[in-house]
């Protein structure tokens, strides 16, 4: 398949807790493009941003930005004003999707099902729970579970939480805490307006933290995820519903835990990345591949809704 070939800048890397992640994006869509025949320009973004966009003049802008600012609605707003087309979602889905509670608040009226939670002080934690164990602590506004802490009965945080205990509650002055749900761990993506399927997530260490997701052989995927028809079903809607109702572009991803003692019940969304990562590891080539798509495919899906969907962000 032939393209049209186009000048595109990869904006990459930055200065979130996600800067490495970002630049194994960055490059490998900026890999990718060049392939297709693209003539690619590679951001590895600084304060000097809006300098370099404007001096690279690109056709578009391929945001492999994870984190802040690359994905809270910073950047989309910077390239709004420039007038530059830009991959995935615009600023208010992005302010949006990337704040846990605010998710919650735009998702669970429409019948979406998600954790009830609370936002909690972490200096509060050193007093008492805030709900009964076991319980999640998460920052509010932070992707790949970073800062994701479980509390559980007689662990050795303490009870209550030490101050010296290693904790986001010693880096965030605010987190939101919910129920801890018990079973497996799913992924959803979400390409234009068709989700591509459903992984299973399988640590070894028995959580999906920032590690397990980028340390090659720390988590087993199995993609498609063994599971019920009924519920692959129901995950695939729920995260394409979500996809919709905030708005999102280009691809999302939606990652739920389902417990799998109480059937569709117990089928909970928790949060929708809107930038979800490229890297060899990540979850939205695998699914693509899955769905028999290659990775300079999805990338160029990804590049022609934006250009499609420039003018009605």
């Amino acid at each position: 398949m032939s393209y049209v070939p186009l000048h595109i800048a990869v904006l990459m890397g930055g200065w979130s807790s996600e800067r490495e992640v970002s630049l194994t994006s960055g490059n490998g869509v900026a890999d990718a493009l060049e392939s297709l025949g693209h003539r690619v320009t590679r951001i590895d973004m600084d304060r000097e941003v809006a300098l370099r966009l404007a001096e690279a003049k690109p056709d578009v802008v391929f945001n492999a930005l994870h984190g802040t600012p690359g994905e809270d609605g910073t950047i989309q707003g910077l390239m709004d004003l420039m007038g530059l087309p830009y991959t995935h979602s615009g600023l208010t889905t992005s302010v949006i999707a990337i704040d846990k509670e605010l998710t919650k608040q735009q998702l669970v009226p429409h019948g979406i099902r998600m954790p009830e939670g609370k936002i909690v002080e972490s200096e509060s934690l050193y007093a008492g729970d805030p709900m009964q164990r076991p319980y999640v602590l998460k920052p509010v506004n932070e992707g790949s579970s970073v800062g994701v802490a479980i509390i559980k009965e007689r662990d050795n945080h303490g009870s209550p939480i030490h101050r010296d205990s290693h904790g986001p509650w010693q880096t965030f002055a605010t987190l939101l805490a919910e129920p801890f749900i018990r079973g497996r761990e799913l992924t959803v993506a979400v390409l234009g307006d068709r989700a591509l399927g459903v992984t299973e997530l399988v640590p070894s260490s028995g959580f999906y933290d920032y590690e397990a997701k980028y340390t090659d052989g720390l988590t087993t995927h199995i993609c498609p995820a063994d599971i019920p028809a009924e519920i692959a079903e129901a995950a695939m809607t729920m995260a394409l519903d979500a996809h919709r109702l905030l708005n999102c572009k280009g691809t999302s991803r939606s990652d739920f835990r389902w417990d799998d003692e109480r059937g569709e019940d117990g089928l909970y969304l928790l949060e929708v990345n809107t930038q979800p990562g490229m890297t060899p590891l990540s979850l939205v080539p695998e699914q693509a591949k899955h769905a028999g798509m290659t990775y300079a495919d999805l990338v160029q899906a990804i590049i022609d809704e934006a250009l499609a969907g420039s003018d009605a962000r």
